[in-house]
């Protein structure tokens, strides 16, 4: 016969409800309770710890109570009249009290078999002097492996039986994901795993091929390179940094014609009202008259001329129309004469299409304006306001041009951030151009000279540099990944030797670049194609700002990035995982938009209060334990689990975890490892000087020498 709710649960009773809120349900547990394991009901069960779980039967379901606290009450009196009948009178006796959490509602499923069902929430709360139930295992591994599509198996609960946790990756990935602990504490090797378990899972699940997955981690200590790669476990990853080691791994190209004019301002430190208007057009125009690297092509020369007297044309119109051609400071006659001089440049490769005319026309134009006088020995010029006849007289001859080369091209696009190719040097140029156009050579010879000087420099240039690189769909097919993941389904952005001058904005390029290419993507095909960036150190690179400042630096620019990815990249299949152990300096935007959380251990207090802010304040009590937690543990809360769960995470091979352990001073001190074996380690300062020289053969000797050695086993 089918046994009732309240028959089943009598022989697990503890105690009894004493107060009830929506938020708490205190328990006056029961003298007979055993302190540390029930043996009653037929089993040995596991009597409730801080954390762990208690079930209250209310109506036909339970309401299940996460255990905040249990204390002793001590009474200078007996709060129970004893057993009258013998005559035995009680005396005074501690009473043990309980504090536990309603956090969602068991409910047996019908039919046979002992199936149980779990659902954040409570519809209805009991009453003072309930029952108060240790849960059976079974109900335990109901709790915790509740969900619908708990596909990905991240690890067991210690406080439930070991009952298994898992994830599902649409609510995992789908709607970010923070990993918050101290260093130490396991966040790389729960990331890395987390990838490894996922993509796993899905190629046991998939027909045939590789899954169709993309896992773009920017990683700015080297930890991944190894990670993944497993051949045997079918796993494959692309490695890019900035100098590459073995011929699996190739150079980290992050263009700056990929660069937008936001993130060339807070590079160059263009000041907002002179120099970042001129650098937006410069880049603009450049961009204009470029179609591609290296064009030898008389249509492609065309086309450039042609682009360029159309900017010419716009240019003058709109200084006719508005008047510049008078204006008091008079700029204009300073404009028309660096056209002049950029005529002069382009005459001699294309002598055919009348350019002689227009400079000649420019030339009588000047001389019509022109004024100078000395003053303490130095000649001053200047340009009185020109007429509209002499400069009808300049647009004649530049349409007669346009005529010949097919015609006026209005410029729709591209704008200033289109990643079209051009050379950094070409920018400089016509900068320098603008500037004698404006008569602003004073104020922008700086950003001049910050620009030639960082593409003077070796180290950034072998990153920024465009020499070798095609276009942008290759730089879409390699880093993002082709169709089916055909070449690996992991992309590791080494970041480590990237100079920490631009490391910011390659780090924002590069994520701007997949979140952009992700929107296009769903424009053309109509659907999302799932992907996930992972940032390490997140602290470094998702760092909060200050919104007021006039110039952002490049630091906040990235920040922006994660912002925008945050906010709107599950719109766009984009998802998006930080790490950090600094969770008090990371954007509180970004924070805010991360739905799930895995908790490592956590002892700093400005990171726990923060942290204490993203659950509810009846689950606080499940983070007092983040400063105590053990490694390869941690708390999973938010959109991904029904409830806060603590976890211990699946165990992950050596070879498969990333390069994050400890130093282990004392093994190389004795020379003695764990398992016995020797362990040293040679000291070759040599190769380390040719290599940070630059000395590329020096690495790959290094290499070889060091293969099979405990230091590079991680």
């Amino acid at each position: 016969m089918t046994q009732t709710v309240f028959e089943c649960a009598e022989g697990l009773r503890v105690g009894t409800v004493d107060f009830v809120s929506p938020s708490e349900i205190k328990v006056l547990l029961d003298i007979e309770a055993p302190d540390s394991v029930a043996l009653n009901a037929g089993g040995v069960r596991s009597f409730p710890r801080v954390n762990g779980y208690v079930l209250i039967p209310v109506d036909d379901a339970y309401v299940v109570g996460q255990v905040e606290w249990i204390t002793i009450e001590r009474s200078a009196f007996p709060k129970r009249s004893g057993v009258r009948d013998f005559g035995v009178v009680d005396l005074p006796y501690p009473l043990r009290r309980m504090s536990t959490n309603p956090v969602g509602t068991l409910r047996k499923q019908a039919g046979p078999g002992d199936e149980y069902t779990f659902r954040r929430g409570a519809n209805a709360l009991p009453s003072v002097g309930g029952a108060i139930l240790l849960p059976t295992e079974r109900q335990l591994r109901s709790i915790v492996e509740s969900g619908d599509q708990q596909r990905i198996q991240m690890g067991t609960s210690p406080l439930a039986a070991s009952a298994t946790v898992s994830v599902d990756p649409d609510r995992i990935f789908g709607r970010h994901l923070a990993v918050l602990g101290n260093t130490g504490s396991g966040k790389s090797c729960s990331v890395a795993g987390l990838i490894r378990w996922s993509l796993e899972e899905a190629r046991s699940n998939r027909s045939e091929g590789r899954p169709n997955a993309r896992f773009i981690i920017l990683d700015p200590n080297g930890e991944y390179t190894r990670a993944f790669n497993d051949e045997e476990g079918g796993l494959q990853a692309r490695v890019f940094r900035v100098e590459p080691t073995s011929e699996d791994e190739s150079a980290l190209k992050v263009p700056l014609w990929f660069w937008n004019s936001e993130e060339w301002a807070s590079f160059t430190q263009a000041s907002a009202k002179t120099q970042r208007p001129l650098l937006a057009r410069a880049l603009r125009e450049v961009k204009a008259g470029r179609t591609g690297f290296g064009e030898t092509s008389e249509e492609e020369k065309r086309l450039r001329l042609r682009r360029y007297l159309s900017s010419v044309m716009i240019t003058i119109r709109k200084d006719l129309t508005t008047g510049a051609i008078r204006d008091d400071e008079n700029k204009f006659g300073f404009r028309l004469r660096a056209i002049r001089d950029d005529l002069d440049t382009r005459r001699a490769a294309m002598p055919t299409f009348g350019l002689d005319a227009i400079r000649k026309a420019i030339d009588e134009s000047l001389d019509s304006a022109y004024k100078s006088f000395v003053k303490n020995g130095e000649t001053i010029e200047y340009f009185i306001a020109f007429s509209e006849a002499r400069i009808e007289a300049v647009l004649d001859p530049l349409q007669a041009s346009l005529d010949k080369l097919g015609g006026i091209v209005y410029q729709e696009g591209p704008d200033e951030d289109v990643p079209i190719p051009f050379n950094g040097s070409d920018l400089a140029d016509h900068i320098e151009i603008l500037a004698k156009q404006e008569n602003l050579s004073q104020f922008l010879d700086f950003l001049v000279s910050r620009i030639r000087t960082f593409l003077s420099d070796s180290r950034i240039n072998s990153v920024v540099s465009a020499k070798d690189f095609t276009s942008l769909e290759r730089w879409l097919t390699d880093y993002i990944g082709a169709d089916a993941a055909a070449e690996g389904e992991i992309a590791v952005l080494d970041l480590s030797l990237v100079p920490s001058d631009v490391v910011h904005v390659v780090t924002a390029v590069a994520a701007r670049m997949v979140f952009e290419a992700l929107q296009r993507y769903r424009r053309l095909k109509g659907e999302v194609l799932p992907t996930v960036i992972v940032m390490e150190e997140a602290h470094t690179f998702v760092k909060r700002y200050n919104s007021d400042a006039e110039n952002q630096n490049a630091g906040a620019i990235c920040c922006k990035v994660f912002e925008r990815i945050a906010r709107e990249g599950r719109k766009f299949g984009l998802g998006l995982v930080l790490s950090s152990q600094r969770p008090s300096e990371l954007s509180p935007t970004v924070l805010s938009q991360c739905n799930s959380f895995l908790l490592h251990r956590i002892s700093n207090d400005r990171d726990q209060e923060l942290v204490a802010r993203l659950v509810p304040d009846n689950l606080r009590g499940l983070l007092r334990e983040l400063p105590s937690l053990p490694s390869q543990h941690a708390i999973l809360l938010g959109w991904a689990s029904e409830l806060p769960v603590l976890t211990r995470m699946r165990d992950l091979p050596r070879e498969h975890r990333p390069q994050s352990d400890d130093p282990d001073f004392w093994e190389v001190w004795t020379g003695k490892g764990r398992d016995g074996k020797s362990v040293e380690r040679s000291i070759d300062w040599k190769a380390v000087a040719r290599v940070w020289q630059g000395d590329r053969g020096a690495t790959d000797t290094a290499q070889g020498e060091d293969d099979g050695s405990d230091a590079l086993e991680e």
